[in-house]
């Protein structure tokens, strides 16, 4: 891989002297290492003795034609990536070049700007495929079991370092699938209250009707059913960590409760007269935007006061660039090792899909999902876009149906996003960002799409 700040190297090769010099010139001026070449054995020679990372070779050149080249270059330079260049352009020979190993076909007359375009598209090709092949040698580094290495991946470490040294209460922000309660683990097992409890609660997932006694615990008697006390979450991590997963679903009564403890720090038990005093680091997370909710009445703007000590957000997976490699390869590795079966590799195509052909609603836990599938149902140990599901392959655009009643348009996208979770109806409602109760309630009444 070109090492950061070292100019990448290209080969031109054309047996006309005066088109070599203008590709020299204007290459260099762009900030590449340029060698040249007057034939293809002349060519080959460099090659053999030079690391290329990018060729680019006129077609019709006499005795060996830069056909003859691509074949050389695919068959011995896995690393180098060829453009191919014309003045006798046509379908058949640029269907010809591209089936050769070809990443680009440009006929002359060409400008400035389109033959740097060209260079920049085969330099991000080339660049995405090394980084997926060193990316499927190495372990990547896993700060707080976390994997990244991208920039923003990097401002999360920073934060995830800075909030585990106080005990302020922390509002974990992003979307669902993001990696949220890993970065609340990573905080707490990275303070002072290590080796205390951490205390994971979906409040989501708990009903509004049993969410106080779940939280704070009740007394015998409380209700019909509470033959004996029970403590609650608060009181079992106590000196340690709780952290509140999607408090954006609690009601409002629920929050003033929850407003109650971060004041006082204490907990009334359902059906006592005293509270109990808890010494517990609150962190919190959502996937909706707090701010709105208070707009809108479905939030107290006090509890938020009292969340937004400090905030860690967390960037889409759509947004990590190279990041999505990592997680992929690693994926891959950790299913296939369950499985007995050797990590498969990725072909360049799938790599640039997996990174830039998706925009992943579900986020990480999406692509884990599908790698763990790929692992399991791909034969053999090579996956190539044919193995990716339809969400991820290309396919040819059509016209939407703007007949549909918005229902039926709504069933097919509950249906698109189960399926590509698996099944998975919790992970589901947090991509469609509904509770999943109404996700239930939705799945009742799918309305399917009128028969022709």
């Amino acid at each position: 891989m070109t090492a950061p700040g070292k100019k990448a190297s290209i080969l031109v090769v054309d047996d006309v002297p005066n088109t070599v010099e203008v590709l020299q010139r204007n290459l260099t001026a762009a900030g590449y290492h340029v060698f040249t070449a007057f034939g293809v054995s002349e060519a080959i020679g460099i090659l053999e003795t030079t690391p290329i990372d990018l060729v680019i070779t006129d077609w019709k050149m006499p005795r060996i034609s830069g056909i003859d080249l691509v074949r050389h270059v695919r068959s011995n330079h896995r690393d180098t990536e060829v453009i191919m260049v014309t003045g006798y352009p046509s379908i058949e020979g640029a269907v010809e070049a591209v089936k050769t190993g070809a990443e680009e076909y440009l006929p002359k007359p060409f400008t400035d700007e389109e033959l740097l375009a060209a260079v920049r598209r085969a330099m991000e090709k080339l660049r995405v495929r090394r980084f997926g092949y060193a990316a499927n040698l190495r372990t990547p580094a896993r700060p707080y079991g976390l994997i990244g290495e991208s920039v923003p991946m990097l401002e999360v470490f920073k934060a995830i370092s800075k909030a585990a040294s106080s005990s302020a209460t922390i509002l974990i922000a992003g979307e669902s699938g993001t990696g949220k309660e890993l970065v609340a683990r990573a905080i707490h097992y990275s303070s002072q209250r290590s080796a205390a409890t951490f205390v994971p609660v979906n409040c989501g997932g708990i009903p509004e009707g049993l969410l106080e006694s779940e939280l704070f615990g009740y007394i015998k008697g409380a209700f019909t059913g509470a033959g004996e006390s029970r403590a609650g979450f608060f009181q079992t991590a106590d000196g340690g960590t709780i952290f509140l997963d999607e408090i954006s679903e609690t009601s409002l009564a629920m929050q003033v409760k929850l407003l109650r403890v971060l004041q006082d720090r204490e907990v009334y038990m359902v059906g006592a007269k005293r509270g109990r005093k808890v010494d517990v680091r609150v962190l919190a997370s959502t996937n909706k935007s707090l701010p709105d909710l208070i707009k809108k009445g479905l939030f107290r703007e006090d509890l938020f006061f009292r969340l937004n000590v400090i905030t860690i957000q967390l960037p889409p997976l759509r947004e990590r660039g190279d990041d999505v490699l990592l997680l992929a390869h690693h994926f891959a590795k950790k299913y296939a090792g369950e499985s007995g079966k050797p990590a498969p590799r990725f072909s360049d195509e799938a790599i640039r899909i997996l990174k830039t052909g998706y925009h992943w609603p579900g986020n990480v836990r999406e692509l884990e999902n599908l790698i763990h599938r790929l692992v399991v149902m791909t034969d053999g140990d090579y996956i190539d876009v044919p193995d990716l599901p339809a969400p991820l392959r290309f396919s040819v655009s059509h016209e939407q149906d703007l007949t549909l009643p918005l229902a039926v348009v709504e069933a097919e996208y509950i249906s698109r996003v189960l399926a590509s979770l698996g099944g998975n109806r919790t992970k589901a409602a947090e991509v469609l960002q509904i509770d999943r109760k109404t996700l239930r309630e939705k799945l009742k009444h799918l309305q399917p799409r009128p028969t022709p």
